[in-house]
């Protein structure tokens, strides 16, 4: 589109124009040129890639503090043998857990004049190494506003060069410890040093289920300036639930008393369990209070689930409704495979067994009241719904980054391992258009509600043909049925074929990205370590960063879960054998335990101009040539 210069009376292009109220003179030109041309020529930035939380909030806390270990890295190469593993264990401590450790050091009065300089001094020199891969600019943007002036008069001391450098910066430092601000200044360096140590954080799905904090880790993650997210389908779930899905609230209720973490519910959201505790208290007498609460409330969560498949055919869940299944007088249920299973009980209070015309997917008046508690408690918690609106703003289905191509869960296969055809309202999708669409029906779900985007939340969760999923799910067989045969769950041929280069370059392929370079990065399935079991397949097209940091999974999976770190120099995987709380850490300065793989190592250092961002920066200094054209021209008047 091309609009009159108002001074020239020539015909510029719009962009030209809007650029113009940016950059007014040819000096403010100058000034960005120079600037995003040297930009694009600094070490592009470290990303750090995690994944499947699951609520552990200890564990994460932990290490975000300590940037998976990369800030140990970067004090030993510091200060190397100047210092000792005793004194840089206290110092690293110090870096996590500010407040913390200088309330330590103050009971036990080692908070010395001496102690502030001096740990002051090692910040400084510290920030400053960890700096040199930024511009000025952006250094200036990690600092708390607060202190930001004098810790950038800091940062631009040159002690080492001249005699009256070393004397300002010793009088800077005692004049901070003098007004008694050694602690905020400290507190101030460690926020810098840790927003200096990852330049990114990508979280590849599964905040919720199974540990007890996940609300604790999304406020710590909405206190970050740089993440993403990837929706996993514990996310998905507890988004549903948030929107008023019933059967995503039903099955919310269940895993939460199944994991024996319904705090999340009752402190974290204030969701009350008292109307249904009260009710299976009721209606199974002899039953421990919260075992009640998991059989009455799996009960409605098979009825809530039978009725959604019902009224959604192309989800092609219909082997998951099984309560009709049930012959109640034998206490025997009919699978799909024709055989018969013996029950682990015969009784079902909530279902009237007596009537075969019965319709066993009905609530019950009780339920049905239950239900409407729930969905009110859901809809109307406000920390809720600020987690799942923080979701939806940073996540998505799927993200391409710089090359990489992040997802949680599998993209849908045949046998043969070619993109699976899904058929959904008349019309078909597969491979990226699949993905696409997954994430309009959630966005949907979200921003206008309704009952089909509602439904479509449930089977992200656990359809067999959800991206996210790519499962059948064995629930009602693992709550009813004591054969353990029957609890095996078929997978997408995804998980199998992702070890092999073909796959991978295919999938790479379709999402637009180079299938020679590029890497899938998943979550979702734990990586049995300990079973000798690799993260790294398909010769490093594909990595599977779910390690288990749950702790639930630690004794099967061997270790506390991944780091997968991409920097300049190509991408490495930090193995947690062990992660230290922050009791721990302060008690004995214990750390993170790691172990690094190298998994791709660049000839030469990539720049942020190898990067999205650098694309994006190469695009406006097309423009801002094009609007130098025009001011040299004379197509726009630059102003005085």
């Amino acid at each position: 589109m091309y609009l009159n210069d108002p001074n020239t009376g020539k015909k510029v292009s719009k962009i030209l124009r809007l650029m113009a109220e940016k950059y007014p003179t040819k000096e403010a030109v100058y000034e960005k040129l120079i600037y995003l041309q040297s930009y694009l020529s600094l070490p592009k930035g470290i990303e750090h890639f995690m994944s499947d939380l699951h609520g552990e909030y200890a564990s994460f806390f932990h290490i975000l503090n300590n940037c998976s270990g990369v800030i140990r890295e970067k004090v030993d190469y510091v200060f190397g043998v100047r210092l000792t593993e005793e004194q840089k264990a206290e110092f690293c401590t110090l870096i996590y857990y500010p407040q913390e450790k200088i309330e330590q050091m103050r009971e036990s009065r080692r908070a010395t004049p001496a102690w502030y300089r001096e740990n002051l001094a090692r910040l400084l020199e510290l920030a400053k190494l960890m700096s040199y891969k930024y511009p000025v600019s952006k250094v200036s943007g990690f600092i708390p506003q607060r202190y930001a002036s004098v810790i950038v008069e800091l940062m631009n001391t040159r002690p080492e060069a001249d005699q009256a450098q070393f004397i300002y910066l010793k009088k800077l430092f005692n004049t901070i410890v003098q007004i008694d601000s050694g602690a905020e200044f400290i507190e101030a360096f460690t926020v810098l040093i840790k927003r200096l140590a990852v330049d990114r954080l990508h979280i590849v799905g599964d905040f919720f289920d199974r540990g007890n904090r996940p609300d604790a880790i999304l406020n710590l993650l909405m206190q970050h300036p740089a993440v993403d997210i990837q929706w996993g389908n514990h996310d998905v779930l507890w988004m549903g639930a948030a929107l008023g899905s019933e059967a995503c609230i039903a099955t919310v209720v269940r895993n939460s008393l199944r994991y024996h973490n319904t705090d999340v519910l009752e402190r974290g959201y204030g969701i009350s369990l008292r109307p249904l505790t009260t009710f299976a208290a009721r209606i199974y007498p002899d039953e421990a209070p919260l075992k009640a609460a998991e059989r009455a409330i799996t009960m409605m969560m098979f009825k809530l689930e039978g009725q959604l498949i019902a009224r959604c055919p192309d989800f092609q869940m219909q082997s998951r409704r099984l309560l009709d299944r049930i012959d109640f007088r034998s206490s025997y249920a009919e699978l799909g495979d024709g055989k018969r299973y013996e029950l682990e009980s015969a009784y079902f209070p909530t279902i009237d067994t007596s009537n075969a015309t019965t319709d066993v997917y009905a609530l019950t008046e009780a339920e049905q009241a239950i239900i409407a508690d729930l969905r009110s408690y859901f809809l109307e918690s406000t920390v809720l719904h600020r987690h799942v609106d923080y979701l939806y703003q940073k996540g998505n289905m799927y993200l391409r980054c710089n090359g990489n191509l992040l997802f949680h869960g599998c993209v849908p296969l045949n046998e043969d391992g070619s993109f699976r055809t899904i058929v959904y309202a008349g019309r078909e999708y597969r491979g990226r258009s699949w993905f696409d669409f997954c994430e309009q029906m959630a966005r949907s779900a979200w921003l206008h509600g309704g009952q089909e985007a509602l439904d479509f939340m449930y089977f992200l969760w656990c359809g067999r043909l959800s991206p996210l999923s790519g499962r059948e799910f064995k629930t009602f067989e693992r709550a009813l049925i004591p054969d353990e045969s029957t609890w095996k769950e078929p997978s997408d041929p995804y998980f199998r074929y992702i070890d092999t280069v073909e796959c991978c370059e295919h999938v790479l392929q379709e999402f637009g990205l180079d299938p020679q370079r590029g890497h899938i990065i998943n979550g979702h399935v734990p990586v049995k370590v300990k079973k000798g079991e690799s993260p790294v397949k398909a010769g490093g097209r594909a990595i599977i960063i779910d390690g288990g940091f749950c702790r639930a999974y630690h004794s099967k999976t061997g270790i506390s879960g991944y780091t997968l770190i991409s920097n300049s120099r190509g991408l490495r995987l930090l193995q947690h054998q062990k992660i230290a709380d922050v009791r721990e850490a302060l008690r004995a300065n214990h750390d993170i335990e790691s172990v690094s793989e190298t998994l791709e190592l660049q000839s030469c250092h990539n720049t942020v101009g190898d990067t999205d961002q650098g694309c994006a920066i190469q695009d406006e200094i097309t423009d801002l040539y094009n609007l130098l054209l025009a001011y040299q021209n004379g197509l726009i008047k630059p102003q005085a």
